[in-house]
């Protein structure tokens, strides 16, 4: 999601995980700062092996959603955020299997239109330390409001994700958006 402030910012809820299920921030400052919020040291070595940060935090990340309200707590940063109704492409991403999603072939097939309809996103892609990475989306709700506060400074409202945000090989949707992936990463030579 992107913020009136210019500040975007990408949330991972990972209910399961090598690493058992744990949340994460990603936030791009308005003037390019890129910071990673972790639960732990092995998650923000992992992320950060991963993606690319000018500074990695290990903070304490808790997320809860009641009635289509998320609430997320990140060491100093503070989210809350609602869902609308999925449209069309929402509804035809809930058709793909999950065993289909998982497939680096089907993320390779849906890499094309993916960047054609959803400006900046990609589904397949070269990532840090000689790893591939693949993402296959199950599911696309749209944002409808954003209140966020970071280190006591209001961000301000919903905003497009307005430059892309610049992580890894690609962006997330440039409306603000909840997307369900299954994520694939190949781990590249140690």
């Amino acid at each position: 999601m992107g913020t009136s402030s210019g500040d975007r910012i990408v949330l991972g809820c990972w209910p399961h995980s090598p690493f058992g299920p744990f949340s994460d921030v990603m936030l791009e400052r308005a003037d390019g700062t890129r910071l990673l919020l972790a639960p732990t040291r092995q998650t923000a070595d992992f992320i950060s092996s991963t993606y690319s940060f000018d500074t990695v935090r290990v903070v304490p990340v808790d997320v809860r959603v009641t009635d289509g309200v998320w609430k997320v707590t990140a060491g100093p940063l503070q989210l809350r955020f609602t869902t609308g109704r999925r449209g069309l492409l929402g509804l035809l991403l809930r058709a793909v299997p999950g065993a289909l999603a998982r497939r680096p072939a089907w993320c390779a097939l849906t890499d094309l239109p993916a960047r054609a309809l959803l400006s900046g996103v990609r589904t397949r892609g070269s990532a840090g330390a000689g790893r591939r990475e693949w993402y296959g989306a199950r599911d696309l709700r749209p944002i409808r409001t954003v209140a966020a506060v970071f280190e006591g400074r209001d961000l301000g409202a919903a905003a497009p994700v307005e430059p892309p945000v610049r992580f890894g090989f690609g962006s997330v949707p440039r409306e603000p958006a909840l997307t369900r992936v299954t994520t694939t990463v190949a781990l590249g030579p140690a």
